[in-house]
């Protein structure tokens, strides 16, 4: 889909999705807060996606991804790690400095390991290096860490260098444990990844804790959500309708509200789902409804506050 296609897609609430772009002059630029790169082709090749998957294995660029994300309003973008590999923060800070659709990466390092703080340090004096990703992901186990004093110290030490910890994958246990985190280490930011895709536990008691800690988490203005991974598949089909997902994120943003919510495609995971301008045009109905302060928070203000990245390009917001 062009760019013509989507605007008219998006041609205002009465033909059924509001406008995130009306006009040039009033366009709200869009900073997706959540992509991957890997380089497929690579002589090493590359520990994610696999080989025999069909859909993902190929390179995920930049070059690629601006073609997609550039006629549908897209000015910047924050790479996730797809590693564990210590030598891919490098790799993927390099392939960052190419392109200034990439305003910052949040890189793949273990709290607790001897030399935690020796690549932290290394990392960061790139300033599009903006944090780490950890927690059910790579047998990388945030709760079971927790009760590491080291690990807890090291979690400390990325918060005095302002850095972020992003979550993936979340869970209960999850949860529990970001809340423990900011309990612990109160002055680190905190991005939960992908939480719209969280099932919301069935069983009462479990439930009931789920509840008290997301709510938890709700108060505490350090905690930021990605309204990313929104797409679900029911009965082999993928429902495209707003009216299915309204009730979960009506349940975040009355919980985290229009400060602590980012915008993030998941591309190229995404193209496991619908098409990418699918899953934009969705949170574009339900975010641009409540007005273009609360919709400019969500497409881009907010990710500043989380990431604190730097504007590269002018096409990007102060």
């Amino acid at each position: 889909m062009n760019r013509r296609n989507f605007l008219a897609l998006a041609a205002g609430a009465s033909a059924g999705l509001p406008a995130l772009r009306r006009q040039e002059d009033t366009a709200i630029p869009i900073i997706d807060a959540h992509i991957h790169l890997f380089d497929t082709t690579r002589p090493q090749g590359v520990p994610w996606p696999t080989k025999n998957d069909g859909i993902l294995y190929q390179p995920a660029l930049p070059d690629r991804y601006r073609k997609l994300a550039v006629p549908l309003g897209i000015v910047g973008a924050i790479v996730v790690e797809a590693s564990p590999w210590l030598g891919d923060n490098q790799w993927v800070l390099d392939v960052a400095a190419k392109d200034k659709i990439i305003v910052g990466t949040v890189g793949n390092l273990a709290p607790g390991k001897p030399d935690f703080r020796q690549q932290l340090d290394r990392f960061q004096r790139n300033p599009l290096f903006r944090g780490i990703r950890y927690g059910n992901l790579w047998d990388r186990d945030l709760p079971g860490q927790l009760s590491n004093p080291k690990v807890v110290s090291d979690l400390q030490f990325l918060a005095q260098a302002g850095l972020v910890l992003d979550t993936a994958n979340p869970n209960p246990a999850l949860l529990a444990a970001i809340v423990r985190v900011t309990d612990q280490v109160p002055t680190l930011r905190v991005v939960i990844d992908h939480l719209p895709q969280m099932a919301t536990p069935v069983e009462a008691t479990v439930r009931k804790v789920y509840e008290t800690h997301l709510q938890e988490l709700g108060n505490r203005p350090q905690v930021y959500v990605k309204i990313s991974e929104v797409l679900r598949r029911v009965d082999g089909k993928i429902p495209q309708a707003l009216s299915f997902y309204r009730t979960r994120l009506d349940e975040l943003f009355g919980i985290f509200g229009e400060d602590r919510l980012l915008y993030g495609s998941d591309w190229p995971n995404s193209d496991q789902w619908l098409p990418f301008e699918a899953g934009l045009s969705l949170v574009s109905e339900y975010f641009t409804a409540k007005g273009r302060t609360v919709a400019e928070k969500y497409f881009w203000k907010n990710s500043v506050a989380a990431y604190h990245w730097q504007k590269r390009s002018p096409s990007q917001p102060e």
